[in-house]
């Protein structure tokens, strides 16, 4: 009697740790990058730096061809990621704006899952209120010193505090953010670079260029550093690791545009068991289509509102298929003068409107700030008898009011096909639906882009001037 009394016992406890471990929500490692353009990685094509990591990472989840932020500057951007909202919805529509009050995210909505959510290294999300992260110390938050900090001791102790309760940890790394001071770039052949052709092709640039493919190495190993601490706590099988590259380096035609290679980002993602190793897809999604994915991973029944959508359906192999377009929008206020950008994309296809195309462009950081950028200057001075910079330089700054470009043969977006009759049809198509989702959004466009309402923003009153 007492032996089946035993032995039902222990049916019973195994049959309950059976039970926790199916129940058991996986840990959840988001790893991003810092102005990192995706096209100059090995994993979409680039030729002139390894990643060992990312690209191992990559052979062991689902890699993303046509993954975009909507706006290429780290403020609004991170805001999309971790709110699952696009810019104006919530309130984020200029770099180092504040959200909306009462505006919800990843931390409030993992929480209620009980999850404990940290990050280390950037935040640049604020109010306190919305972003409510655990500070974990050791990595660098500072994306302009000229050092890179990086100590996983912080991390690791935030990991395996509590294996009975999963995490979140967001490591916010701040290379190749500029000044490009970190790494060693003396083994590159600046001579010898595939150097993209939207970059003027001197010896400042390719001395400079050489600087920040330096940082993209130590890039490369941080995220290496950062996912053995998965491996050394024995829970690398049960964490759904994210990484991206965030919007693109600080270059003409990259950060601080609507250009491709502004808005698309690298994106991989790493479920063991649930994701396929080693794949890709041609989906189409967005920054805002992040939270909600990781939300209907963990069975969350949130009523709350995003303007993404779950792409879970992608990872688990069961559709190839996301979104049917991917949007865009640029305010150049307090980055230079008002120069306000809307674009969309269907993945081929990539319109863009300049609704001031009147104005110069002019982004301060980029053209103004010596000694961060050696380049610019040396791209005026050769553009005197250079045609082919002359082109570069006068393109940058001077844009028609249409842009369209067939991204499949074209992404670099050298060829500008607006008002061409082959393709009138399409760009009447996108034109037509960036119009709807201007109005679906309450953008009014142009008036955003001003700096009475970014400092109403800064004081909680968002777009108060255009209600008044």
């Amino acid at each position: 009697m007492y032996k089946n009394i035993i032995t039902l016992v222990f049916a019973f406890l195994f049959v309950s740790v059976l039970h926790t471990n199916a129940e058991q929500k996986p840990n959840i490692l988001i790893i991003m990058a810092d102005d990192c353009t995706h096209s100059d990685l090995p994993l979409y094509g680039g030729q002139n730096v390894k990643t060992p990591h990312i690209d191992q990472l990559a052979s062991q989840g689902m890699t993303f061809n046509n993954a975009y932020v909507t706006m290429s500057m780290c403020v609004p951007c991170r805001a999309e990621l971790y709110t699952g909202l696009q810019p104006v919805s919530s309130g984020v529509c200029w770099n180092h704006a504040i959200a909306r009050t009462g505006t919800q995210s990843i931390v409030q909505y993992l929480g209620e899952l009980n999850y404990r959510v940290g990050i280390t290294g950037k935040v640049h999300a604020d109010p306190r209120s919305v972003y409510p992260f655990e500070i974990v110390e050791g990595v660098e938050d500072n994306c302009v010193s000229t050092t890179a900090k990086y100590d996983a001791a912080g991390m690791r102790e935030f990991m395996a505090r509590d294996q009975e309760q999963p995490f979140c940890m967001v490591t916010a790394l701040v290379v190749p953010h500029i000044p490009w001071t970190v790494g060693d770039p003396s083994h590159f052949k600046p001579e010898e670079f595939d150097l993209p052709p939207y970059l003027a092709d001197n010896k400042e640039t390719r001395t400079e260029f050489a600087k920040y493919l330096a940082e993209v190495e130590v890039l490369d190993q941080q995220i290496g550093e950062t996912l053995a601490l998965l491996d050394d706590l024995k829970i690398a099988d049960n964490t759904i690791v994210i990484f991206t590259s965030e919007q693109g380096a600080q270059l003409p035609f990259c950060k601080w545009t609507n250009w491709n290679n502004g808005v698309h980002t690298g994106f991989v993602v790493r479920w063991p068991g649930k994701v396929e190793s080693g794949v890709r897809t041609d989906a189409l999604i967005q920054y805002n289509d992040v939270l909600p994915t990781l939300l209907d991973a963990l069975g969350s029944t949130t009523k709350a509102e995003f303007d993404g959508s779950s792409f879970l359906p992608v990872l688990l192999g069961e559709k190839d298929t996301h979104r049917e377009y991917a949007y865009f929008m640029h305010n150049n206020v307090p980055e230079g003068p008002a120069y306000p950008i809307r674009s969309v994309t269907d993945g081929k296809y990539h319109y863009i409107r300049n609704l001031s195309p009147e104005n110069l462009y002019i982004e301060r950081h980029l053209m103004a700030r010596m000694p961060l950028n050696k380049y610019w200057p040396s791209w005026v001075f050769d553009a005197s008898d250079d045609p082919e910079i002359l082109d570069l330089v006068t393109r940058y700054q001077k844009r028609p009011a249409e842009e369209l470009y067939n991204l499949a043969d074209d992404p670099n977006e050298m060829k500008n096909l607006s008002n061409q009759k082959e393709v009138s049809g399409i760009q009447k198509k996108l034109s037509k639906e960036l119009d709807k989702w201007l109005k679906e959004q309450g953008d009014p466009g142009a008036g955003l882009d001003t700096y009475e309402e970014l400092q109403n923003a800064r004081k909680g009153n968002h777009f108060k001037a255009l209600n008044d």
